[in-house]
């Protein structure tokens, strides 16, 4: 499969410096860029391609791709997630936490809604304590579990009072779980707020315009803005719902859209040499990974888990479906979550994970021990590029060389973000593949996913040491205790496999040759990227 699909060999180019990545295999050269040329001017407008419509741009239910890369640049969060992963204040101008228990915001003052109100502390209080409310059923309310109460406590000070410290809880507010709108909007809407009749009303760069149905969603600038780093360089952005990435790609080549992230793979080589604009990669936390979304079936055993992991050629997928842009993984979670933990401890937290390098032989072995003899496994998919196709496909492939039997069910981008968030829609399905990002830059944000009754434990997993060990990472402020459990936790992860990791790659973002000062980095899910984006000169 690797030797028929893989792209031939060619170099990315940039033109600002990054991380260089040497071709091996004919797999292609790449460098990561930290910053694209700032923009010379001011643009009327640009086009935006999304892979899928989102089927909401409520925050409380945005947690994927297309409805997230749009809401960064309309609606902010009290802290801000910056494209080096770092974190800084946003509408809370500062914080303080006086007590392990005890989180105190200071609300920014002058800050504007689109439609021209003031934010205020109520404004902050109406929107965190939605996330808190089961009648939202927020899919951000697991950052919000340990939360008691959200209150005001000052004419701009809100304080956020926990049942237990929590180290992950204000690193959260820099991502969806943070975003503020106003009181008034949320309290008028009600259950129509974010559909496309109503949209959001919040504080960003851009204001929500217009959404028309299967085809597009305008945003326009915002005059307002109280940030002037961040004041919008276009006067609008369109964002264009092109499921087919050979559409997608087309209509980069020909110029009918300016840009997009997450470009399909088998289009990198394509578009590394056209003239019709420039391919960066950018720092990610993403991991490729497949979800077992069902543990009652043959894979509740964690030997057929591990015998599935070891019979994918995890090396052929990287070079057939994404040219050779990244990394077989080793792991949940990507190196760059380790920032904050002491140097000692990041060296020695692959020491004693397990490994699982490719072998069908023993693989195989291990499987008939577990038991394996035909069992049918489903294994969802969607027809987003063909990277995704060929990671199905080799994993069926793999399935099948383990003794099980193997159900490709295909449904289209829509009903597939759905696995993410409906547990009806994951009913039957064994197997479903993710591109899981975090939203904070801590190991904590995945591997608290897995804890028992989390949201994200799509498969239902369970293991009492695992919980003891995220329950301790995320009881722990001090860093090198947080790390410490967090490798903990990671190495029983690792070891049970509740999702299969397959490989890390860079963040992708295509630029049409009018356009350029976008930062490339996995934060355009929560940083307001498309203000950045102006006139190339």
């Amino acid at each position: 499969m690797a030797a028929g699909l893989a792209a031939a060999a060619v170099l990315i180019t940039s033109a600002c410096s990054g991380t260089a990545h040497p071709a091996k295999d004919q797999a292609v050269a790449y460098k990561l860029t930290d910053r694209t040329p700032a923009a010379t001017g001011n643009l009327d407008s640009f086009t935006w391609s999304t892979f899928a419509e989102p089927t909401t741009i409520d925050y409380a239910y945005s947690f994927d791709y297309p409805p997230n890369q749009i809401l960064a640049n309309v609606c902010e969060s009290l802290l801000r997630w910056n494209p080096d992963l770092t974190t800084s204040p946003n509408l809370a101008a500062s914080y303080a936490n006086p007590t392990p228990t005890t989180w105190v915001y200071r609300i920014r003052p002058g800050v504007r809604f689109h439609d021209g109100t003031e934010l205020t502390a109520d404004d902050v209080v109406a929107s965190l304590r939605r996330n808190l409310d089961p009648q939202t059923a927020s899919v951000w309310a697991y950052p919000f579990r340990n939360v008691t109460s959200v209150d005001k406590t000052g004419p701009m000070e809100v304080t956020v009072t926990l049942a237990q410290p929590d180290s992950t809880f204000n690193k959260y507010l820099a991502a969806g779980p943070g975003t503020v709108e106003s009181a008034a909007t949320l309290a008028k809407s009600g259950k129509d707020y974010g559909n496309p009749q109503t949209g959001v009303n919040c504080t960003g760069p851009f204001s929500f315009d217009s959404w028309t149905s299967g085809q597009s969603l305008t945003l326009k600038r915002f005059d307002d803005y109280w940030n002037p780093e961040l004041k919008a360089k276009s006067g609008q952005v369109k964002f264009v719902f092109l499921a087919d990435a050979t559409t997608r790609v087309n209509a980069f080549q020909s110029g009918e859209v300016d840009g997009g992230w997450m470009v399909p793979p088998n289009a990198y080589a394509q578009l590394g040499a056209t003239q019709a604009g420039t391919l960066y990669f950018g720092r990610n936390t993403t991991v490729a990974d497949e979800v077992v979304s069902n543990l009652k079936g043959p894979l509740g055993d964690a030997r057929v888990r591990q015998a599935l992991l070891m019979a994918i050629d995890r090396k052929g997928i990287l070079k057939a479906g994404a040219g050779g842009v990244g990394e077989v993984s080793d792991s949940l979670v990507t190196d760059n979550l380790w920032a904050d933990a002491p140097a000692a401890t990041r060296d020695a937290l692959l020491k004693d994970l397990p490994k699982y390098p490719y072998d069908p032989a023993k693989a195989k072995a291990l499987a008939a021990e577990a038991g394996v003899n035909g069992q049918k496994i489903v294994i969802a998919t969607s027809p987003l590029d063909s990277q995704t196709t060929i990671i199905t496909q080799a994993v069926a492939q793999a399935a099948t060389a383990i003794g099980l039997k193997p159900q490709i069910d295909s449904v289209s981008a829509e009903k597939y973000t759905t696995l993410f968030t409906d547990p009806a829609a994951r009913e039957g399905i064994d197997l479903f593949l993710t591109f899981w990002y975090t939203s904070i830059t801590d190991p904590m944000d995945m591997y608290g996913t897995l804890r028992t009754g989390a949201f994200g434990n799509y498969g239902n997993w369970s293991d009492p040491a695992f919980d003891a060990a995220v329950d301790r990472a995320v009881a722990a402020y001090d860093p090198a205790e947080h790390a410490a459990a967090n490798a903990e936790a990671q190495k029983i992860a690792m070891k049970e496999l509740p999702w299969l990791p397959l490989y890390t790659q860079p963040v992708s973002v295509f630029l049409g040759k009018r356009i350029t000062g976008v930062q490339p980095s996995i934060a355009y899910l929560y940083h307001p990227w498309a203000a950045e984006i102006g006139a190339k000169g």
